[in-house]
């Protein structure tokens, strides 16, 4: 039997697609906070069969959880402050994404100028990303 313990503050995401775990820890950007992360991978689920499991305890202000979205709408994410779940968020897809992925249109202007921003934008008939320079859709994959 695995046991990890609970934490005092930050987030629960439950939920995950077995195997997404690694690249919302990398999305994230967990790897350059100095917080404790509890990952636990294919997991037994009831609904999914199996799914994975993260446990980040940081400060609920400080992760930008609009990847989330992107990489998969059914992520539960619990919000844990004095070791208590205050709040379950359901996600949708961000009308705007910055420095989440990058153009890859070679014509871009983001491909010249290295210093701007990447910006999409939801293209909400189609829930699709468009590079909001140029309009490239997006063919990232999470």
């Amino acid at each position: 039997m695995l046991n990890v313990g609970q934490i005092e503050q930050g987030y629960v995401l439950d939920h995950i697609p077995a195997g997404k775990s690694m690249s919302i820890y990398h999305h994230l950007g967990l790897d350059k906070f100095d917080s404790c992360v509890a990952i636990i991978k294919n997991a037994r689920s009831g609904k999914l069969g199996k799914k994975d499991l993260m446990k980040i305890e940081c400060d609920i202000n400080s992760l930008n959880l609009d990847v989330l979205a992107v990489i998969c709408q059914t992520i539960t994410v619990n919000v844990v402050k004095d070791g208590e779940i205050i709040e379950k968020k359901l996600l949708t897809l961000p009308k705007e994404l910055k420095n989440i992925m990058k153009c890859k249109n070679p014509r871009c202007i983001t491909s010249i100028e290295q210093e701007l921003p990447h910006i999409f934008y939801l293209d909400e008939k189609k829930e699709i990303y468009r590079c909001k320079y140029c309009d490239e859709k997006n063919h990232e994959k999470f």
